[in-house]
């Protein structure tokens, strides 16, 4: 799993993750994969979020917390940068004391294009 996880970058699920482990040694059982996660999160070298359909994912090797926009209309992801990140965290704490885990934020929507498309639709 290791070496699996070493040659990813970026965000996979847990289901992803077996797949691939299984296509190196097809004994692979899920709920080993998924307690190695936990281990790993808890060392800091995997990070778990949530998708815009609420599916688990992990972020492998994350550099900074972060948040995603998801663009419901042609799929497209960006990832939230520390900037944008801190004005939200901040924005809600100033408004009502509630501190956000930005790494559980997923903002679902249109992106600039899709939205030009719609709006010239």
């Amino acid at each position: 799993m290791i070496n699996v996880l070493a040659a990813t970058d970026g965000h996979l699920t847990g289901a992803e993750l077996v797949e691939r482990c299984r296509a190196i040694d097809p004994a692979t059982i899920p709920s080993t994969v998924y307690r190695t996660l936990d281990v790993l999160e808890e060392l800091g070298l995997v990070r778990h979020g949530h998708g815009a359909d609420g599916r688990e994912e992990f972020h492998v090797r994350p550099q900074a917390e972060h948040g995603h926009l998801y663009c419901a209309t042609c799929g497209e992801r960006w990832e939230i940068d520390s900037d944008e990140g801190r004005a939200i965290v901040q924005a809600f704490r100033a408004a009502n004391g509630f501190e956000v885990d930005l790494s559980h934020v997923t903002v679902v929507g249109r992106c600039r294009d899709c939205a030009r498309r719609a709006a010239t639709a």
